[in-house]
């Protein structure tokens, strides 16, 4: 059989790679970019997850726990670096013991392995610049490659037969009763399925297929500072704070990349374009399109307050450096330098609830991935395995 894949991000190549690996499939990859993990794969900060925040029993715990074993086996395999530095979610107050006893009974919930408590001196044994009242020490929560996992991926494709063709956007596509027919770039093809990977360009391969449904992808920006010189040396792994249960975003937070940097972030503002990476980027029919989904009003009339503070924030460095010395008070401004982001696909339904979960729908031949944010990267070999579970099911 002819399968399509719409995005050549980590969770499309991984489903392309699992349906010519376990299906014997024809695959063909399209993208509208010149590279593979041009977006959300490209930009996100390296962090492989282990399963600690996420409501067990949800698809994207099991998912979390199942990837992150899948990944550290094929980067083992490939030789893609991966290190498990570790990751502390620190009480900075006594009003957070009980958000981070509720992280460790999750974790634990999850089988997340070596999950610890700690108390404020036993957290600086793992982080001895790192203040607070009590930690959760996930010591097997790793960093890793994904853009070369992304590359891996691809090749895997190629090598089973498949075609991973860049610059081919696709413009139009079509059911039929034999397949699905799209136009991508100036090709017309034609697949017997075709399983949607894009990401920010989720809706608009949606309305294409004539499935809006009832999400829609809202981009948020994450914003970056990088840590200079030697205040590099004042994070060992990751230091996150306790998250606010009310967002499916983890506050700022300190994350040792693959690469020797240390990020300070992200914040999260609304972005003025599905790629909005700077507030210079404006694109006013995203805007419009994001603006007229009535859960994007909803979810504003709600957090409004929360939304003010993130902008006002994205335009202060002051404000990433007082987030960041809660935990690493030897920080000074001079420390922080500006450095690149990233936008985030959050999937927000029409009640204006964002989504959490991981959400994939059926339509006809065509399989659309609606909401796959973090932790996908580090699910993604585990999304893919699932994805080709439903499709065979739908006689792929």
């Amino acid at each position: 059989m002819d399968i399509g894949i719409v995005g050549a991000g980590i969770v499309g190549l991984a489903v392309a790679r699992e349906v010519a690996r376990t299906r014997g499939a024809t695959v063909t990859v399209l993208d509208k970019e010149a590279r593979v993990g041009a977006h959300q794969t490209g930009h996100n900060s390296g962090v492989v997850h282990a399963g600690i925040y996420y409501q067990p029993g949800s698809l994207k715990a099991r998912l979390c726990r199942e990837g992150v074993a899948m990944l550290r086996q094929y980067c083992a395999e490939h030789r893609i670096p991966y290190e498990e530095v570790g990751k502390l979610v620190v009480a900075s107050t006594s009003a957070e013991r009980p958000g981070l006893r509720r992280i460790a009974d999750r974790a634990r919930a999850n089988g997340v392995p070596g999950i610890a408590e700690l108390d404020a001196l036993a957290l600086r044994e793992i982080e001895p610049h790192t203040v607070g009242v009590a930690a959760v020490h996930s010591p097997h929560t790793a960093i890793a490659d994904f853009p070369a996992v992304a590359r891996r991926l691809a090749r895997d494709v190629q090598e089973t037969g498949g075609s991973v063709l860049l610059s081919h956007p696709v413009r139009a596509l079509r059911e039929t009763a034999g397949g699905v027919e799209v136009l991508a770039g100036q090709r017309k093809l034609r697949f017997d399925r075709l399983i949607v990977c894009a990401g920010l360009g989720t809706d608009n391969v949606a309305r294409m297929a004539g499935a809006a449904g009832d999400v829609r992808i809202v981009p948020f920006r994450g914003e970056y500072y990088a840590l200079a010189g030697t205040a590099k040396d004042l994070v060992r792994g990751l230091i996150y704070p306790v998250p606010d249960p009310r967002y499916p975003f983890l506050g700022v937070h300190l994350t040792r990349r693959i690469d020797g940097e240390v990020l300070v972030g992200p914040n999260a503002v609304m972005a003025l374009a599905l790629e909005g990476y700077s507030w210079g980027d404006i694109d006013l029919t995203d805007l419009r399109r994001v603006l007229a989904w009535e859960g994007t009003r909803r979810l504003a009339a709600t957090h409004w307050r929360t939304g003010v503070r993130e902008v006002l924030g994205s335009m202060a460095k002051g404000h990433f450096l007082a987030a960041a010395r809660r935990y690493v008070p030897a920080l000074t401004r001079a420390d922080l330098v500006r450095t690149a982001g990233g936008v985030r696909a959050q999937a927000v339904a029409r009640d204006g609830s964002m989504l959490d979960d991981f959400a994939i729908d059926v339509h006809g031949r065509v399989v659309l991935v609606r909401n796959a944010p973090s932790p996908a990267a580090t699910s993604s070999l585990a999304i893919a395995r699932h994805i080709v579970g439903l499709a065979s099911r739908l006689t792929i």
